[in-house]
């Protein structure tokens, strides 16, 4: 295991398309949504255990969240690095590059989302450790993306060209990134063959990082190295709510990854989800005979079929004569929604917190 391999897991998001299983105070991360036995932020962290040793993961997170990540993994606080307000993924990959730079200027660093769905661990890991390797030794910033089986308009496309990494003819050069296409695009993309989903993942050692901060987002980059000493030491908390409410809130897909020209993609395909919707969530869960997928402890059935049914109490649940539906169980709210209309989901919490409640979201 490489003393110099670093993992950030992002783990600040509230999961609001997955409400009412995901709350404000609980979001899908801290879930165990799939049956397993483990949370996804559990999982996630598993797997990249598999490649840097477990003192050298830490996990950025909103402060609200900081006890959770303690509860459910065996890491030192210092590993949990707490934003104090939401500003996408720019940032947080940030106060992480330079925390870790700090304490190793040699660091390689893999960034990755707490929730997502990866089949075959054995060929993720096998991408990874071609990028750790490419990274060693190029100034580049690598990303993982993902073969698609379906022209999907729910994901930002990666589109390649024929260069390739001088050291390894797997890494494809990129030429750009896209946002999510419509129907007739996304069947572009399928056929051209050329284009990848964007996974989100990303590999590059934090000296490439941080300099790509300095050349494409330069206020960013300013707000951390006056005062980079700060950090791992007992006044980085102070350092950080200091300097957060000024900060921009950018993607480093929009920030770095789509302006700089060292960019480069890996085509992968280990069973990747994003878990997005309770639509995509179903698919990955066991159906029964009538093809429900069942994440309960006590439910009853009769002529139902085609549902995804999620509840983590005792409560006994009978259903009788629905098909193609969304049921969930969560403390103080029952959700019943047609799988079609899942994406009102976010429209129902919006109606709810401002009808009935923050207690309800």
């Amino acid at each position: 295991m490489n003393k110099h391999c670093y993992a950030v897991i992002m783990a600040g998001g509230i999961g609001s398309r997955f409400w009412p299983m995901s709350r404000t105070n609980h979001p899908k991360q801290f879930i165990d949504v799939l049956g397993t036995g483990k949370t996804l932020i559990q999982q996630t962290f598993d797997r990249l255990n598999k490649m840097c040793p477990s003192e050298n993961i830490y996990i950025v997170t909103n402060a609200i969240y900081e006890d959770l990540v303690l509860n459910q993994l065996q890491i030192d606080r210092n590993q949990v690095l707490c934003e104090p307000s939401m500003k996408n993924t720019a940032p947080c990959i940030a106060y992480a590059a330079f925390k870790i730079h700090q304490k190793d200027p040699n660091a390689k660093m893999i960034v990755a989302p707490s929730d997502h769905l990866i089949l075959d661990e054995e060929e993720f890991l096998k991408k990874v450790n071609i990028s750790l390797e490419a990274v060693k030794s190029n100034d580049i910033l690598i990303t993982l993306g993902i073969q698609p089986s379906r022209p999907d308009t729910g994901y930002g496309y990666i589109q390649f060209c024929n260069n390739q990494l001088e050291s390894d003819s797997e890494i494809k050069k990129v030429s750009r990134f896209t946002e999510k296409p419509n129907q007739e695009l996304a069947e572009q993309f399928l056929s051209s063959g050329d284009f990848l989903w964007n996974s989100g993942i990303f590999i590059w050692s934090t000296k490439s990082i941080i300099n790509r901060l300095k050349t494409d987002l330069s206020d960013l980059y300013n707000s951390f190295i006056e005062r980079e000493h700060l950090l791992n030491t007992e006044r980085e908390k102070e350092f950080i709510n200091s300097i957060y409410p000024s900060i921009e809130s950018i993607s480093i897909d929009f920030g770095i990854m789509e302006k700089a020209d060292n960019v480069y993609v890996i085509p992968s395909d280990f069973g990747w989800s994003d878990l997005g919707t309770f639509g995509s969530l179903y698919t990955h869960i066991p159906k029964d005979n009538s093809e429900n997928a069942l994440v309960s402890k006590n439910v009853l059935l009769y002529n139902s079929s085609k549902n995804m049914i999620h509840s983590n109490s005792d409560k006994l649940i009978v259903i009788d004569g629905l098909e193609d539906y969304i049921v969930v169980d969560q403390k103080n709210v029952l959700l019943i929604c047609k799988k079609e209309n899942e994406q009102m989901i976010k429209q129902y919490t919006r109606d709810v917190k401002e009808k009935k409640g923050e207690d309800y979201v």
